[in-house]
């Protein structure tokens, strides 16, 4: 599992949560545009899929929250691999692999309201152990962890990469068609499946 550490225990009002969550999510943009429009777009999303399978509103804004930042240990990694316009090598995308666990121990110290530190580290595990950064199944994964996983697939695949044009929404849907209850949540999937195509729903550019 993940590191234990002593929390910082910060009383947020909801203005100041808003501000430090923004901030966090400015400094990625500011280091690469791809990754801060990816993020904006993947929490929308969350939130419309959590929204659609009945989460709390609670739970909804601390998802949308943590998949405001969930690339945020990208800060991490070499701006010339997120940038690279050719396919990674195996080294580069093992140093790529490394950024939830980046963007855990950045966090992990900060009291939210939320698990957003727990969330962001999973956002890549998947329900058969095949994910990283610690190859964690279904019953470990927090239900926000599994909602962000579907809707990070679909909006990568979707838009545009240094690497690649997008693949566009059809072969996303798709995609995450095939992994369903394999690698990806079945109800997450199907609800994403109904959001798109029953209720016409569009990424914002």
């Amino acid at each position: 599992m993940y590191a234990k550490s002593h929390a910082v225990i910060i009383p947020f009002s909801d203005s100041l949560l808003e501000q430090t969550i923004q901030v966090i999510a400015s400094t990625s943009e500011e280091r690469d545009a791809y990754t801060a429009g990816h993020q904006r777009k993947v929490a929308a999303l969350c939130s419309r899929l959590a929204t659609e399978l009945g989460l709390s509103a609670d739970r909804i804004h601390g998802l949308h929250l943590a998949a405001s930042i969930h690339d945020l240990g990208k800060i991490g990694i070499p701006a010339e691999i997120l940038a690279k316009p050719r396919r990674l090598t195996a080294i580069e995308y093992s140093l790529i692999k490394e950024h939830p666990t980046i963007g855990f121990n950045i966090l992990k110290g900060v009291s939210f309201p939320w698990p957003i530190a727990q969330i962001i580290i999973q956002h890549h595990e998947r329900m058969d152990g095949s994910g990283y950064p610690m190859g964690l199944k279904d019953d470990d994964l927090l239900m926000e962890s599994k909602i962000l996983a579907v809707a990070d697939v679909v909006e990568a695949m979707a838009s545009h990469r240094p690497y690649r044009a997008s693949l566009g929404i059809e072969e996303a849907l798709n995609e995450i068609s095939a992994q369903r209850g394999i690698t990806l949540d079945s109800k997450i999937v199907d609800a994403c499946l109904r959001v798109f195509n029953e209720q016409g729903y569009k990424f914002e550019e």
